[in-house]
């Protein structure tokens, strides 16, 4: 487990160059994010050539998250969790939920400490000590000094560390500016956009050549993390996280966007927007809705100028459509056939920046005025230069919706820039009942129009394994209504 004293340390650099040397070698590693990320976990599947799955102490539960963690680490030499934020942060400031300390003592793994050596000289001791004494539970294999100065400046730190605390100090990675990768409102940009080069990938290495003692951390580290109870003999639940070959087989569809063979007309087909402008997306959900029975047939709104043939819902995940407005906007057709399919009555579930583009328009921070996207809430959007709403958020449907039932609980997570300023927002009655901490004022609103169900929530799925079960079912009514002629005029291209 890769840690850090807080964000900003260098955490996530410190976690690719750990990866890009463990693959120089040969060895084939497993990586992991804790926490709600979508951005770091792609670039890790970049260096890693293997599907990085998110671990959250609050999202799911801890046979959800050992059983992932174990499914997905089978066949790796190494498995390597970058952490979130400090070591002890999560859901609040009481309790451990959340946090990368809870997984980290879940899943038995010890801890890579990462401190930033900004401004620091003995001091960085007493960081070291709080750490390491804070809590009796975890255990500390080494602590890792980023943004050093010089090698004088990390044998500095190293002497005070070993006077004053028990955990080893594994070496340092020095400030580099070449290797700084390019950030924007929500993060990182992601892998997509961004591919690190073979130069940069050469430079962690080197770095870590130079600067880690790689032998020392890997011989300290356990065979084998506890394995849950149940083993990979037992049956498995029929929308758990995915056996171990469903992840890796999604991960090379999406990477194309084009078209795709029709599959068994016994299986309800869904769309998944998958793109630049769409690629915020748990691995778990993909896998859950095909262990549910689902085809899923990824596009490119970006690319395409229509929807895929023969499909019977739609999934459009999170991401940037603010930074393409303009070629989106620009693809009337395509635009017409998602509204059209809405008002058929075709299964279709947009979260964030899927919701986005169901709406039907978009202010860009750039723009003096909106541009169209698809018109299926009577609904505007304006990107914000500040954030809008952060953290994690357990809903209960008020409604019965296409991905749960009235009553059924889920929880995710909200995180952007933009909020809903014009339209005709009383058209819509909110379908979620939102549980928030005392003391907090917590608005999330989920719109919905006949099986069109969209707002600013990312769900993890394995919150409630219904989710995806109730989703399928409902492409599988629809494809069955579709396919009888039985219910509206369906669109030509369905």
């Amino acid at each position: 487990m890769i840690a850090a004293t807080g964000s900003g340390t260098g955490k996530t650099t410190l976690t690719l160059a750990v990866l890009a040397w463990l693959r120089a070698r040969d060895m084939k590693v497993a990586p992991f994010k804790v926490g709600p990320d979508f951005i770091d976990p792609g670039h890790h599947a970049r260096i890693a050539g293997r599907i990085s799955y998110n671990l959250d102490s609050w999202m799911l539960s801890k046979t959800y998250n050992r059983r992932l963690f174990h499914e997905q680490s089978r066949g790796a030499d190494l498995a390597v969790v970058e952490g979130v934020m400090g070591l002890f942060d999560g859901y609040d400031a009481i309790t451990e939920s959340g946090s990368t300390a809870q997984m980290a003592k879940w899943l038995n793994l010890p801890v890579l400490l990462v401190v930033s050596a900004k401004g620091k000289a003995r001091s960085a001791a007493a960081v070291v000590k709080g750490f390491e004494t804070f809590d009796p539970d975890l255990t500390l294999a080494g602590v890792v000094f980023t943004f050093t100065g010089s090698r004088r400046h990390y044998a500095y730190l190293k002497d005070a560390v070993a006077q004053n605390c028990t955990t080893p100090c594994l070496g340092h990675l020095p400030r580099n500016d070449t290797i700084v990768m390019p950030e924007r409102h929500l993060g990182l940009t992601t892998a997509e956009e961004h591919v690190i080069q073979p130069d940069t990938i050469d430079t962690l290495v080197s770095m870590v050549d130079q600067g880690l003692d790689m032998d020392r951390l890997i011989s300290s580290l356990p065979d084998q993390a506890k394995a849950p109870e149940q083993t990979g003999t037992q049956k498995r639940p029929e929308a758990g996280p995915g056996n171990d070959t469903a992840g890796p087989e999604i991960s090379a569809a999406s990477q194309s966007a084009g078209p795709v063979a029709i599959s068994s007309v016994k299986k309800p087909r869904i769309a998944v927007a998958r793109d630049k402008a769409f690629c915020f997306y748990y691995p778990d959900n993909l896998a859950m809705l095909e262990n549910a029975g689902a085809c899923l047939v990824f596009f490119s709104p970006l690319a395409d100028d229509r929807l895929p043939e023969d499909i019977d819902g739609l999934y459009l995940g999170g991401g940037y459509p603010e930074l393409f407005a303009d070629t989106l906007s620009q693809k009337p057709a395509l635009l017409a056939a998602v509204k059209a399919c809405s008002r058929q009555d075709m299964p279709i579930y947009g979260e964030c920046g899927g919701f986005m583009f169901l709406c039907k328009a978009l202010w860009p921070k750039d723009h003096d005025q909106p541009v169209p996207m698809a018109g299926c809430f009577d609904l505007g959007v304006r990107m914000s230069g500040r954030l809008r709403s952060l953290g994690y958020r357990e809903i209960t449907f008020a409604q019965d919706t296409v991905i749960g039932a009235r009553g059924a609980r889920v929880r995710g997570h909200e995180f952007h820039y933009s909020s809903v300023v014009a339209g005709k927002a009383g058209l819509y009655p909110d379908v979620f009942d939102v549980t928030s901490r005392a003391g907090q004022d917590v608005q999330v609103q989920g719109y919905q129009i006949g099986r069109t169900l969209g707002s600013y929530l990312h769900v993890h799925f394995g919150s409630n394994p219904d989710v995806p079960r109730c989703f399928v079912e409902n492409c599988r009514k629809f494809r069955k209504q579709r396919r009888s002629g039985q219910g509206k005029r369906w669109p030509k291209n369905l």
